[in-house]
This record gives C-alpha cells, sequence and structure tokens, in this order.
C-alpha cells in the first residue's frame, strides 16, 4: 500500500498541473498583443518597440483573411478561460478582449471589408502622415524610414486590388461624395521632393549624432525616395482611381442598397456605439435630443436680442467679425482657447496627463474636404506629443465661436486629456494602446464640451451658440446616419436637415454629410455614449448627494481608458458603491 502511495505521488509530480485560468488568461494576453504590435508594424515603432521597422502594413485581402483566422484562434483560447476564474480587472480585460476579437471576426465577413477608404480616411494620407509618427533621433531612424518609403509601393499595390475587387464587386463610395476626394492623392505629390511631406525629417536639424556627410547622403537618399518611389505610386494611385474607381462610383447614398448593406449596417451600428440599440432606436434619440436642443438655442437666440434661433444663426453664418482674415489669425485663436482652458483643468480633474500636446494645421491636400478639426495622438515612450488639427481652409466658414466647443472636444478635456492618461494608466498593454471605442472616446469628447460650461468658457451668446449647435450636429447625426443608411434618405435630404438643426457652415454640413455617407455607423458613438455618462453622472450625484466629487468622477470614469459603455457602467455602479468621500 505504502509502495502505491510513492508511486502515485511521484507520477503526480511528474506531470505538469494544469495552468490556472490566470495563467492561462496572462499568457493569452501576452500573445494577443505581440500579434496586435507585429501587424500594426508602424504603430509599434510610435510605442518604442523597434522590432518591426523595417515593415509597413499589409492590406491585402490575403492579410484580411489571416488576421481573421488568428483572431478566431485567439478567441477560442479566450472562450476556453472560465471569466469567473480571474480577477475583477482580469474579467474587465476578458470581456474587452472578446468584443475586440469578435468584431474583427465578423468584420471580415461582409462584402464591404474591400471598401479601404472614406472621404475621412485613405490608406495613401494614412501613410502621408508617416513622418508625424515616428521618432527621429538616430540614424536608425531615418534608415527605418527610409526602408518604409521603399516599401509604399508594394502596400498601395496592394490596396489598388483589394479596391479593384470592390469595383467589380459594386462597393464604391457614392459619386455625392466625392467632390474633393482626388485633390488628397494628387496634393501629396511634390514635384520638387524638398516640398513634399515625406521630406520634412530631412528639414529638421540634424541629429548630432550624425555626421554631415552622412547627413547629406540621407538627405540625398530621401529625395530620390520621393522623386523615385512614393511619386510615381501616388500618380499611379491617382490615374486608378480617375479612370477605374471615379466612373463606377455608386448612385445610391445608402450602403444598405449594397448586397449585404443592411446587415453591414447593423454590425457597424452595434460596433460603434457597443450597444444592441436598433438604427429605428437612434433614429428616434435624435429627434428628441435635436428637438431639445432647438428650444435651447431658440432661447438664447431671444436672449441675445434676435428675433429668432433662424435669424442669429444667420448673423453667425455671415457677419464677417466672426471669421479670421488669415489662417495663422485662425491658429493663434485656437491656441489660445487652447491655452485658456488648460487653466481649468485642474478645477475638474484630481488626475492630469502629463504629456502635452500642440496645434497644426490640417494638411492642404485633404482640408477642403475633412471636417474642421481632429486629434492626433502622441506616444510618450517616442516622445511624441499630441496634436490638435485645426482646419484652415475655407475661412469664411471656421467661425469663431465654433472655438471653444471644438478645442474642449478635440484637445482638453476631450480627446488629449482622455488618450493621453489611457497611455499612462496600469492597464493590459492592448487597452492602454489599442482599445478606442468610439462611443466612449468620442461620447467624453461631446460630454467634454458641455464641461465649458463649469469652465466659463461660454462667455458670449455666440460661443453659447456655437456650443448649442455642436450638441445639435451630434444629435443630428444619430438622426442623419441612420436616415441614410436605414432610411432610404439621400444625401440631399441629409443635408437639409443639418443646415435646419444646427448653425453649422454650409462647407462644414457637406463635409460632414459626406463623412457619414462613407463612413456608415462611425457618428453615432458620439451622442449615444454622451447620453450615457451624463446618465452615469446624474446617478452618482442622486446617490452620493452632498458627497459627490465632479473631479473623482471624471477621474473614475477615465480610470480604465476607452471600454464599452456596458463596462464603463459597471465600472461606475463599482464606484459609486465604494465611493469614501470628496477629495481634500
Amino acid at each position: 500500500m505504502r509502495l502505491t502511495l510513492v508511486l502515485a505521488a511521484a507520477l503526480a509530480s511528474a506531470t505538469p498541473a494544469a495552468a490556472a485560468p490566470a495563467d492561462d488568461f496572462a499568457k493569452l494576453l501576452e500573445d494577443h498583443y505581440a500579434w496586435l504590435l507585429r501587424e500594426s508594424p508602424t504603430y509599434a515603432t510610435t510605442l518604442g518597440v523597434r522590432d518591426y521597422d523595417d515593415r509597413i502594413g499589409d492590406l491585402s485581402l490575403a492579410a484580411q483573411d489571416r488576421r481573421a483566422a488568428e483572431a478566431k484562434a485567439f478567441l477560442a483560447r479566450l472562450d476556453a478561460i472560465p471569466a469567473d476564474g480571474l480577477t475583477d480587472p482580469d474579467r474587465t480585460n476578458h470581456a474587452i478582449l472578446k468584443r475586440m476579437l469578435s468584431e474583427t471576426v465578423e468584420g471580415n465577413t461582409y462584402p464591404q471589408r474591400v471598401m479601404l477608404f472614406t472621404t475621412y480616411y485613405g490608406w495613401h494620407q494614412g501613410f502621408a502622415s508617416l513622418a508625424e509618427d515616428l521618432p527621429f533621433r538616430t540614424r536608425a531612424d531615418y534608415e527605418s524610414y527610409l526602408a518604409r518609403l521603399n516599401l509604399y509601393p508594394r502596400q498601395n499595390d496592394a490596396a489598388l486590388a483589394v479596391t479593384e475587387e470592390a469595383v467589380k464587386g459594386g462597393y464604391t463610395l457614392p459619386c455625392s461624395v466625392l467632390g474633393n476626394y482626388e485633390r488628397g492623392i494628387s496634393g501629396v505629390i511634390a514635384e520638387d521632393p524638398t516640398k513634399s511631406r515625406f521630406y520634412a525629417p530631412f528639414l529638421a536639424p540634424k541629429p548630432t549624432a550624425i555626421s554631415d556627410a552622412d547627413w547629406a547622403a540621407l538627405q540625398a537618399r530621401g529625395r530620390k525616395a520621393i522623386a523615385e518611389v512614393i511619386n510615381p505610386a501616388y500618380a499611379k494611385h491617382l490615374a486608378f482611381y480617375r479612370t477605374r474607381y471615379l466612373p463606377y462610383c455608386a448612385k445610391a447614398d445608402s450602403v444598405s442598397a449594397q448586397k449585404g448593406g443592411a446587415a453591414y449596417y447593423a454590425f457597424r451600428v452595434r460596433a460603434e456605439t457597443t450597444t444592441d440599440l436598433t438604427p429605428d432606436q437612434i433614429h428616434d434619440i435624435g429627434l428628441k435630443e435635436s428637438a431639445r436642443i432647438r428650444a435651447e438655442m431658440e432661447a438664447v437666440a431671444k436672449a441675445a436680442g434676435f428675433a429668432s434661433r433662424e435669424a442669429f444663426i444667420q448673423d453667425l453664418r455671415t457677419n464677417p467679425v466672426y471669421y479670421a482674415k488669415t489662417p495663422e489669425e485662425l491658429l493663434e485663436k485656437a491656441a489660445a482657447e487652447a491655452k485658456r482652458i488648460d487653466g481649468k483643468m485642474p478645477g475638474l480633474f484630481g488626475r492630469l496627463p502629463r504629456l502635452p500636446y500642440g496645434v497644426k494645421p490640417i494638411p492642404a491636400e485633404i482640408a477642403e474636404g475633412t471636417t474642421t478639426a481632429y486629434y492626433g495622438q502622441g506616444s510618450p515612450a517616442s516622445g511624441l506629443s499630441g496634436t490638435f488639427y485645426v482646419n484652415t481652409s475655407k475661412l469664411d466658414q471656421r467661425p469663431f465661436w465654433e472655438l471653444p466647443a471644438l478645442t474642449a472636444h478635440e484637445s482638453v478635456p476631450g480627446h488629449h486629456n482622455q488618450i493621453a492618461l489611457q497611455q499612462e494608466m496600469e492597464l493590459a498593454p492592448f487597452r492602454q494602446n489599442f482599445t478606442q471605442f468610439t462611443a466612449f472616446t468620442e461620447g467624453w469628447g461631446l460630454y467634454s464640451e458641455s464641461l465649458g460650461e463649469m469652465m466659463g468658457i461660454y462667455d458670449t451668446p455666440a460661443k453659447k451658440m456655437g456650443q448649442l449647435s455642436y450638441q445639435a450636429w451630434r444629435a443630428a447625426r444619430l438622426v442623419v446616419d441612420t436616415g441614410i443608411h436605414a432610411k432610404g434618405w439621400d444625401k440631399a435630404r441629409a443635408v437639409a436637415f443639418m443646415k435646419e438643426n444646427t448653425a453649422l457652415t454650409d462647407a462644414n454640413i457637406d463635409a460632414e454629410v459626406n463623412r457619414y455617407i462613407s463612413w456608415p455607423g462611425q457618428a453615432l458613438g458620439y451622442k449615444i455614449g454622451e447620453l450615457k455618462i451624463k446618465e452615469l453622472r446624474d446617478k452618482a450625484e442622486r446617490i452620493l448627494g452632498a458627497q459627490f466629487d465632479i473631479r473623482r468622477f471624471h477621474d473614475a470614469v477615465l480610470a480604465n481608458g476607452s471600454v464599452p459603455l456596458s463596462v464603463l457602467e459597471a465600472e461606475i455602479d463599482r464606484w459609486i458603491a465604494t465611493y469614501s468621500g470628496p477629495a481634500l
């Protein structure tokens, strides 16, 4: 009997014990993050990971299929790990990772996967901004950059091959949105290589570790790559666009007019809002919000001495006092507004990011066809600041009274504040660097505009109307996006609704409606996310009463980075339950 027990013990010690769920999950997170870095080689460099410095992304259908298959394999590993065996933070990681992987797998099943660009973004513009997203301090940095420039024709050819399949299948963007698109390609081509956006790193001060002779050689290689590699690739793209794409643009404005389009739109709605709301429900929310905000606009107009909302908006759209005369003047106004808000931040947040941000104009070749501003994230690891990009084209369409709300959204307390904090949080790396759920990220940006009231930045009727117009703009998105893609609206009807219900100028309305048409569902996340954050704040104030502290609430909302709205609600409920009183 004793011999049997000894043998059993020996066998047990020789057989590896089954890994605990926590160990399996930790290994999965490690493997998955390594995969994300490998599949995003230029972003990996931005994050300080230099293993893939000689690579750029693969846009081919074969690569899309491979990534979907690999995501499916990760999903199978994840499903085999019981979430109830994990810690609270890892249960949250488990839920978020499951959503991300599931959406990657499902997204690849729709034929619209061949649609690689919108009026807001395309692979050619993504690559044209490459220099803005990379460090340039050593010779190796420049060698990596030159290697990537020389790889672009391969990426471009793969993207054009996918787009050819889109044309053959009838998955092209509507003709109505493509008026300014060509310039986004042609504008990148610079006859003089030293005037190219790609040459910017070689105009910077020479790193001290590089000799004068080596610097001159690097500059010469840069000019050669632009003239002989980059420009011909963009010229090829331009010719393809003119001859193979534009003649076959879609006549219908709705993605639902495409084969499989209705199912694809339903998927996009779920993904962008992180909810199970239907297009009809979202449309109704938009109509109610539009009516509520319209009433507020009427009150502001009357208080400002105008007979009606329409009369005030007409003045705001046409009075030259509200518009810059030069791009520099608009940038100066935006920078001053950003600095003004910076000084208000400690009153609303207990924790602020270390990473600063700057203000730059949107690149000229895309400015006329894109939105009024956007944010570009930086990288603490690579020493890159965040950037508030301001549109300095069509100055008679960029009013000063929009700047307070616009700045609050795109810089602080909005995108820069939220994203830079996320980069500093003690989160799983995939959440720190790769998760940006639209409903949270853009919902926070829109919520941040409302904080302008507490900061006192809407200190004139015009600025207050600007804030309300921006609120109305995001409410109108719910109506317009679902109207186009689920209810058969065309562009003209969408433009008319936006013009009637917001104070936006004509150029902004046209660019925005083009965006909703070409990027189905994305615009829905803003208002849905903002309403959820406001709902949770109301809940916290109601339960906590006099103990409620706005600084601690905001810190709690941002504490987990960008998350699905259901996760945010669970985290705030937990915060309320364990709240220990206001900060001292």
